[in-house]
This record gives structure tokens, C-alpha cells and sequence, in this order.
């Protein structure tokens, strides 16, 4: 991609493809992409479902078979309220934030150059650095925080925890409680969102100043960082899923 200094390089590739102004601007490149690789998910786990026979399975199936069973066995050993809806949403939330962060193996120019030849000006195809998303996603493990919360204790229960914990019942000592645990709560979402956006936003920079090296050097750096940034991807994945576990167990139970 053309640019005229490196630091317009830079800038180019961190710009999402917008519409509106202010707070209401939507990240379109974001929107698109994770609605994409959510088809794709929904439609490879249903496929294989469908397909499901009791000969020997495919390659596929195995694979789609031990993530089910690693999902559920780790749901399993840190929830201990009903897992219906629990495992499906961990699952979910695994294989939807590993496809976000798989596209960071893509290389940097490949779709912004074609974004560009059709009339594009930007296009930033990393769900997982785009603050908005993670963020998006995080509130929504929070809104859920709030449903176990009262699902687990009654609204009773969960007024007298925001209340009474973790100083006791004295009068005196119930806005430290309630500041405290507002913030406890407010820090679950934000630890979330800024753990994944972090880590992932690093390695796309990286990737970026690789690609301002010269095309017959940068592809040794390019393949080391790939290399170990494939171990980062289903870590960071596993990361969110598995604190999205402790914290709906978390809420659930009563202390």
C-alpha cells in the first residue's frame, strides 16, 4: 500500500471504515468482519452436526469434538450452578473471539489493497483491536454478571451483597460496601475488554512495522512473529472465556 511517509502507513492501517459523527460513529470494517466470522462459526459447528455419523470421524469432527468436550469439561470444573446456558455461551464466546483474532494472521496489505481497488479508502479486519468490540463484548458478560447475580441469591440476596460484603452489616461501613462492590463490578468488563484489545492491538502494530521492512527481508521476522503470536491467539480466546466462567460462577453462588 502506498503511502507517503511511515508514519501514513501507520495511520492508514489503524483508520476503520466509518459512518456517523461523535458517539454515535459505528466502526462498519468491525461490524462487518464480526458478523462474518460469526456465519462462519454458526455455520461450520452446524454443518458438522448435521453430518455427525457413528462411523469414524472426520478430521473436522474430531477437531470441532475436542473443543465441545474441552469447552464443557472446563465449564464443568468451574460452574457449579445449571450449565445449560452457560457451556453454549462459553463456546461461543472461545471460537467467536479465536476467529476475531485469527485474522491477524493475515497479511497487513492483502485486504486493505483490495478494499482500496474497489473504491475503499480503509479497512481494518481485527475485530479484536478495535476497543469498541471488546468492549461490546464485555458488557454483555457483564449484563450476565447482573442476571446470575440475581438468578443465584434473589434480588434480595444480591441487594444485601452489594450492601452488606464484605464489612458486615454495620450502617456506617454500607457505602464503602456498595463502592466497593460497584467497582469490583465495573473492573470485571474492563479487565476483559482491555486484556484482549491490548494484546491483540501489539501484535497488529508489530505486524504492521514488519511490513514497512523491505519485502526481501521482512518475511523472517514476519514468520517468528506469527509463529509465537499462534500460541497468543487461542491463549487470549481461552483467557476470556474461561474468566466469563469464574465470574458468572462467581455471581452465582452465595457468600
Amino acid at each position: 500500500m502506498a503511502a507517503n511517509s511511515p508514519t501514513e502507513y501507520v495511520q492508514h492501517h489503524l483508520q476503520h471504515l466509518t459512518i456517523g459523527e461523535g458517539f454515535w460513529t459505528l466502526n462498519i470494517d468491525t461490524l462487518i468482519f464480526s458478523w462474518i466470522l460469526g456465519l462462519v462459526f454458526l455455520g461450520l459447528f452446524y454443518g458438522v452436526a448435521r453430518s455427525v455419523t457413528s462411523g469414524p470421524p472426520g478430521r473436522l469432527q474430531s477437531f470441532i469434538e475436542v473443543v465441545v468436550e474441552f469447552v464443557d469439561k472446563t465449564v464443568r470444573e468451574s460452574f457449579h450452578g445449571p450449565r445449560e446456558f452457560v457451556t453454549p455461551l462459553a463456546l461461543t464466546i472461545f471460537v467467536w473471539v479465536l476467529f476475531w483474532n485469527l485474522m491477524d494472521l493475515i497479511p497487513v496489505d492483502l485486504l486493505p489493497n483490495i478494499a482500496m481497488a474497489l473504491g475503499i479508502p480503509y479497512l481494518r479486519v481485527l475485530p479484536s483491536a478495535d476497543m469498541n468490540a471488546t468492549f461490546g463484548l464485555s458488557l454483555t458478560v457483564l449484563a450476565l454478571v447482573i442476571i446470575y447475580s440475581v438468578k443465584g441469591k434473589g434480588f434480595s440476596g444480591f441487594g444485601k451483597e452489594l450492601l452488606f460484603h464484605p464489612f458486615g452489616k454495620f450502617p456506617l461501613l454500607i457505602p464503602a460496601n456498595l463502592i466497593l462492590n460497584l467497582v469490583e463490578m465495573i473492573a470485571k468488563p474492563v479487565s476483559l475488554a482491555l486484556r484482549l484489545f491490548g494484546n491483540l492491538y501489539a501484535a497488529e502494530m508489530i505486524f504492521i512495522l514488519i511490513a514497512m521492512l523491505p519485502f526481501w527481508i521482512q518475511w523472517i521476522p514476519g514468520a517468528a512473529w506469527a509463529i509465537f503470536h499462534i500460541l497468543v491467539i487461542p491463549l487470549q480466546a481461552f483467557i476470556f472465556m474461561v474468566l466469563t466462567i469464574v465470574y458468572l460462577s462467581l455471581a452465582y453462588e452465595e457468600h
